[in-house]
């Protein structure tokens, strides 16, 4: 088990640094952007909802990284690998597609619907 734990220390830590990067990549984007030198409504619409769409990409990007940081503390504390609702085994293949999952298959399905029902009742 400990190899395994260092190959998903080693994803984890190689996603926490492609994300920074590119929050990184987006701050300075957002930093050099102009606002459009005509005031034209049309224009300032679409550099409006590109504004819109970074923020939204850069939330996600954050919300990934805090799950990646959140699962590196789970490797430290040996509890890595586990549903944190239930306590059994997270699958083999599902920490390959997604080493920051915290979550069992049945319990990610039962967030991911929640999520699903508080968003569409906003």
């Amino acid at each position: 088990m400990a190899s395994d734990l260092r190959h998903y220390k080693e994803l984890l830590l190689r996603k926490q640094q492609e994300l920074l990067d590119e929050i990184s990549r987006r701050q300075k984007d957002a930093l050099e952007s102009n606002p459009a030198e005509v005031d034209d409504p049309g224009d300032l619409s679409v550099a409006d909802v590109g504004k819109d769409t970074a923020f939204e990409e850069g939330t996600a990007e954050w919300e990934t990284l805090q799950q990646v940081r959140d699962a590196l503390q789970r490797i430290d504390n040996d509890a890595y690998g586990k549903c944190i609702d239930c306590g059994r085994e997270i699958p083999r293949e599902r920490l390959e597609a997604v080493p920051w999952s915290p979550y069992c298959v049945t319990h990610q399905a039962k967030h991911d619907s929640e999520t699903a029902s508080r968003t569409s009742s906003i």
